[in-house]
């Protein structure tokens, strides 16, 4: 049986409590605001899904085996595994897998646009806020993202 989102949003929060981001905020805000970009830009139930748990896996909150396991819709998975970089991979294949797998590109704008928020950004460091804006604006234009980084 597929969850609904509200059940999946709920596995997300479940995974990565206690976890926070560079700023020290909860990492579920971060997932929420993902969750609502890819609302916002007309995604599917199945990308909104993968919103909220794009970052599962790269984080360690699940495991692949857990993944493959569990009674999500294969898209969502698929999506999943797209958006989870691999130790020591290069952004131009990380890009392409995100570009090649169906549904996955709306989710990795929604989560460039977050992170890239200035107010978000202006919590840290300067040293952090400039490699990290110089880091999405690169991965925005491996995309085909182009323009300025949308607002949240």
């Amino acid at each position: 049986m597929k969850p609904s989102l509200d059940e999946v949003e709920a596995l997300a929060r479940r995974a990565h409590a206690g976890q926070t981001d560079k700023a020290g905020r909860p990492y579920a805000e971060h997932l929420a605001a993902v969750a609502a970009g890819v609302r916002e830009r007309g995604g599917s139930d199945e990308q909104i899904a993968a919103a909220w748990l794009h970052d599962a896996v790269e984080d360690g909150a699940v495991t692949e085996e857990w993944l493959a396991a569990a009674e999500l819709p294969q898209p969502v998975k698929d999506m999943m595994l797209a958006l989870t970089k691999r130790p020591g991979e290069v952004p131009e294949a990380y890009a392409a897998r995100i570009r090649a797998t169906p549904g996955a590109l709306t989710v990795k704008a929604a989560d460039l646009a977050h992170n890239a928020d200035p107010a978000r950004l202006a919590r840290l460091d300067d040293a952090t806020r400039d490699r990290l804006t110089h880091k999405y604006a690169r991965m925005r234009a491996l995309l085909g993202l182009t323009g300025p980084a949308p607002a949240p």
